[in-house]
């Protein structure tokens, strides 16, 4: 609905433009006209100055003027003459009119696709923003009745098109290459109009919640398979180097026992507390007067730390 008005609009201003221009028209008016009044005041017949007043207003209509993006067209008894301006130019009143005055600058066009299901039947509402210009004014004025309407059907009409051959996966992820088919598919259309497409923008595209919430889900679950596969990357990584460092302790058991040893003392010294430790290792690894050591070091802190007792 906002593009059908801004075309009315549109449409408004191009009517506007082929208006005479109100200094110059009063100035071509006023002169006949004075000269007729001079000729009455002068004693001659009064019909002239009826006759200098109606010539006035006749040349009034002549004097045209067009910006320096406009070009106006002209058709004389209804057959083209060709193009004016910018700025001044005169026409012959009543034999010469102006349907319409065209603009050269570029123009931007809002189109959109509601409720286009895709290749893959997912109902989507798609907008985008059409950029173009007439190259070719005489073609625009004569081989299509409305231009700005016949390029906003095109648009829409090419969009929906490429919706309907596209999945969703492709025209969430592949934005660009759509944009410039679309580009494509709409200058095949409005070239013969003499109508460029500089570019399209694809602004927004909106999918239903129900499947917003089944792609959030889905990629929930493919963010979790990964943190599961690397982390089982990571254990299988972790065991060969057990393995190796197995190989490593077996040709070597001081090195073990030296491993071991450290182990039971970072314990011991980060948490301070209780360590269960198997029997079987305490005997293998010759553990047992590290750990006697390590607990009564352990006894004397908490005794140390403790208060006296009170009186």
């Amino acid at each position: 609905m906002a593009t059908i008005l801004s075309l009315r609009r549109d449409d408004r201003e191009v009517a506007a433009g082929s208006r005479p221009i109100n200094v110059i028209a009063f100035v071509v008016f006023l002169v006949p006209a004075l000269f007729g009044l001079a000729v009455v005041l002068g004693g001659a017949n009064p019909y002239f100055a009826v006759l200098g007043l109606l010539a006035g207003w006749v040349f009034g209509q002549s004097p045209r003027v067009a910006a320096q993006w406009e070009r106006a067209v002209v058709f004389r008894l209804g057959r083209y003459t060709g193009l004016r301006g910018p700025g001044l130019f005169w026409i012959v009143p009543f034999v010469e009119t102006l349907p319409a005055t065209i603009d050269q600058r570029i123009v931007t066009t809002g189109f959109a696709a509601e409720q286009t299901l895709t290749a893959d039947m997912v109902p989507v509402n798609v907008d985008a923003v059409l950029f173009w210009m007439v190259h070719d004014t005489e073609k625009a004025a004569l081989e299509v009745q409305n231009f700005r309407n016949a390029v906003s059907w095109s648009a829409q009409t090419a969009l929906r098109d490429i919706i309907g051959r596209t999945s969703l996966s492709d025209l969430l992820r592949g934005r660009e290459q759509i944009e410039e088919e679309l580009q494509r598919s709409i200058d095949v259309r409005t070239n013969p109009w003499g109508i460029t497409v500089q570019s399209v923008d694809m602004r927004d595209i909106v999918i239903p919640a129900s499947l917003q919430d089944a792609m959030s889900r889905e990629a929930q679950a493919t963010r979790e398979k990964q943190a599961r596969v690397i982390l089982s990357q990571a254990e299988v990584e972790i065991a060969r180097s057990f393995e190796t460092a197995a190989l490593s302790y077996q040709a070597n058991p001081v090195a073990l026992q030296l491993r071991a040893m450290n182990m039971l003392y970072e314990g011991l010294k980060e948490r301070g507390g209780l360590m269960v430790v198997p029997s079987s290792a305490v005997e293998s690894l010759g553990m047992g007067g590290l750990m006697g050591a390590a607990a009564m070091g352990q006894a004397q802190l908490q005794g140390r730390a403790a208060p006296p007792p009170s009186a």
